[in-house]
């Protein structure tokens, strides 16, 4: 249908043409009805007698018409009249953005008021499952308050990307489909090689709009359709800062991670995006050029015959991670984000661009008897240059010295200033007997896989090291975490909380600037009726190192036991930030949003831990504890049956951990299945998980609490 001026359709009086592309036209109108002006954007003719195509665009337009999100246009019906069918969408006042884009690109802070809303609402569109796959700056408005709108998103999906023709040099288009026209130049690799299509089709374009609007040139272009397909195809992009001075470098790496021709290298999501881009603001970006260097440290590899020294070679890479994050100038990946990596084939540059780093130290070592052989290398990421690589053939007796030897070569290597005080925490030893260190080494090895058995072998390991050197903090910080785990998950008494206190003061007195032993000490006092010193030790474990995530994540977990909901989810959005590859902050925050009203924020986050949980558990299908939880995720996002598939998955490896049966619980009652769910708990809390708090502020609790069973259980808690 052509419509003409003044044409009535239904409630809509058509005013005046506003545009015309491949998916059809966009007319002003007045909605008769409502008084009020909107955009009438039509199907194009040649779709309009395709059952299929009609009913397809009316299902995507609904999805759309279901996003609320500031910087997306709102989708108000969709509607059909003289054999027409269209839809009425909220009207913008303003300038689309590329007429908006300056020859020399913009400062940092005119790039981020566009590439922070636009990346956001990007991001609120993937979490409901809906892909633009035409984003341009002709695609996204600008209005005279400066808010952006990004219009036709999600309708390119009624389309198949199938590259047909390229038409009109001049405006970069090329034909998809019969009725879609796509932009060559904003085009993934992907969508020009006509292979399916997710989200990371959209990170891509989003990249190419953002590069454009940091440097007011395209990243890819050449003087005809063939040339700039080619570029897309094969070239790399020159430097943003190259091309705009004025930006820091530190865009060059999100604009590249974005711009990756392999959509498995490309940076994961558009919530990632945001984040990285939010490091960008003034109190984290720093003058341009004098961006803080990043690094991760991966575990050694074990070169040993016997392939029996897997603990010392992560404790070696886990000392050098402490001593490189004492530094202030330099952002070090945590150990978590970096050892998931372990037995890995992954290539440098997809570690690089998972954990955010430009650099990465890798190393490997053979341990026979008292003699060590260490080789390491330090190696930039992006492109895989060596920046600085070392041998090392030395007795164990040597293994700090070492250790600081590599920490101040990639100090070296990465021009790092350091003041006096950090010179100083280089050459700080833990302990002088390196028989103890062996044993403090093995024993974290066990502590983190958090089994019960794990615990009880860490216990012993940790208790050896301090018999041979009573002075060790860190070896007492390892024993007051084992006592605060076995006190927490499967023996409730006195005795060992005292046991998990006393050693925690032990290592504060040894060690009173240690983060992790301010930590564990403060993890044991929240134990018993010391809230106030849990709180102090916590506050001062965050100061003295703002990037520990157990400080943060155990701190929420206290203040939500306490019931201080607002404070809990504060604490656990620092603990995501800290360490942005965990799943268990996420899981555990989105039920204290729930609590507090915040529900879109709690579909996020539980949609972003269920994400990384699966990551994890491609690689290690036999870990329980994020099977359960990512079940809990599941479940609360209505994937019932899923997730209890996950949860009896994770039943079957450890039939009757306390921790794992008071999730079940959770996760049963979520479901519905009210006396499963107290079956488990009560099994639960006779194997000694017996934190009454928890059971008395969980959310997911909420359906038992009526229940006769329940209310017993809790006074039988005292």
């Amino acid at each position: 249908m052509n419509p003409k001026r003044d044409l009535v359709l239904g409630n809509y009086r058509l005013v005046e043409k506003l545009g015309e592309g491949g998916m059809g036209v966009v007319w002003k109108a007045q909605d008769l009805k409502l008084e009020r002006d909107v955009a009438i954007k039509f199907l194009s003719e040649g779709s309009v007698d395709d059952p299929e195509r009609r009913a397809f665009f009316e299902r995507e337009a609904k999805a759309v018409a279901a996003l609320s999100h500031p910087n997306i246009v709102t989708i108000f019906a969709v509607a059909e009249a003289e054999g027409t069918i269209f839809f009425t969408m909220e009207l913008v006042d303003g300038q689309p953005l590329s007429k908006l884009v300056s020859p020399g690109g913009v400062t940092l802070d005119r790039f981020l008021e566009i590439a922070l809303p636009l990346s956001d609402a990007v991001a609120a569109a993937h979490a409901r499952g809906i892909i633009h796959r035409d984003l341009k700056p002709g695609n996204i408005m600008v209005d005279a308050t400066g808010t952006l709108k990004i219009l036709d998103f999600g309708l390119a999906r009624i389309l198949s990307p199938v590259l047909q023709k390229a038409v009109a040099d001049d405006d970069r288009t090329a034909t998809l489909d019969s009725g879609f026209v796509g932009t060559i130049a904003y085009m993934s690799p992907e969508q020009l090689r006509s292979e399916p299509l997710d989200h990371r089709t959209d990170i891509f374009s989003l990249g190419v709009v953002l590069f454009e609007w940091a440097t007011g040139r395209l990243p890819f272009s050449g003087k005809s359709n063939a040339a700039t397909i080619a570029a897309v195809l094969k070239d790399d992009p020159r430097p943003a800062t190259e091309l705009n001075p004025r930006l820091p470098r530190h865009l060059d790496r999100i604009l590249r991670h974005c711009l990756e021709k392999e959509p498995r290298y490309r940076m994961a999501s558009a919530r990632d995006l945001r984040e990285e881009l939010e490091l960008l603001l003034p109190e984290g970006a720093g003058a341009p050029g004098d961006e803080i260097p990043s690094i991760a440290v991966l575990p050694f590899a074990d070169m040993s015959r016997e392939k029996d020294q897997a603990y010392f070679c992560e404790g070696i890479a886990e000392e050098i991670i402490n001593a490189l994050c004492r530094i202030h100038g330099l952002r070090v990946a945590s150990r978590t984000g970096s050892f998931q990596f372990k037995d890995s084939k992954v290539d440098l540059r997809e570690v690089g661009n998972k954990l955010r780093v430009e650099t990465i130290l890798e190393g490997s070592v053979r341990k026979s008897e008292n003699r060590l052989r260490i080789t390491v290398q330090l190696v930039e990421a992006a492109r895989g240059f060596h920046l600085w690589s070392e041998s090392y053939d030395r007795e164990m007796r040597d293994i700090f010295a070492i250790q600081q030897e590599i920490a101040r070569s990639v100090v070296r290597a990465l021009q790092v200033t350091l003041s006096p005080q950090e010179k100083g925490a280089l050459s700080e030893i833990p302990t002088r007997h390196v028989q103890a260190y062996d044993y403090y080494l093995k024993g974290r090895s066990f502590y983190y896989r958090y089994g019960r058995h794990d615990i009880e072998f860490a216990l012993q390991l940790f208790s050896r090291a301090t018999e041979l050197d009573p002075e060790y903090a860190l070896a007492q910080a390892g024993l007051a975490d084992c006592w605060s785990y076995i006190y927490l998950y499967s023996e409730r008494k006195d005795a060992v909380r005292l046991q998990a206190e006393t050693a925690g003061r032990l290592a504060v007195e040894r060690a009173p600037e240690s983060a992790q032993a301010q930590a564990s000490f403060a993890v044991a006092m929240s134990l018993g009726d010391h809230k106030e010193e849990a709180r102090t030790a916590f506050e001062k474990a965050i100061r003295l190192d703002p990037g520990l995530f157990e400080a943060w994540y155990f701190y929420a977990r206290h203040a939500f036991a306490g019931g201080d909901l607002p404070k809990a989810a504060s604490l656990y959005e620092e603990a995501m930030r800290v360490r942005p590859e965990d799943f268990y902050a996420p899981l555990l925050v989105a039920q204290i949003y729930d609590e507090l009203g915040r529900h879109e924020d709690a579909r996020a986050a539980r949609e972003r831990g269920v994400g990384l949980v699966e990551r994890r558990i491609d690689l290690h299908p036999d870990d329980a504890r994020a099977l359960y939880m990512g079940a809990n995720g599941l479940v609360a996002l209505g994937e019932k049956g899923k997730g209890l598939d996950w949860a009896r998955r994770a039943r079957k490896i450890d039939p009757d951990d306390p921790m794992l049966l008071y999730n079940l619980g959770c996760i049963h009652s979520l479901a519905g299945d009210v006396e499963e769910a107290i079956d488990c708990l009560e099994r639960a809390a006779s194997g000694g998980l017996l934190q009454k708090g928890w059971y008395e502020h969980d959310g997911d609790l909420d359906p038992l609490r009526t229940h006769p069973r329940f209310k017993a259980l809790l006074e039988k808690m005292g």
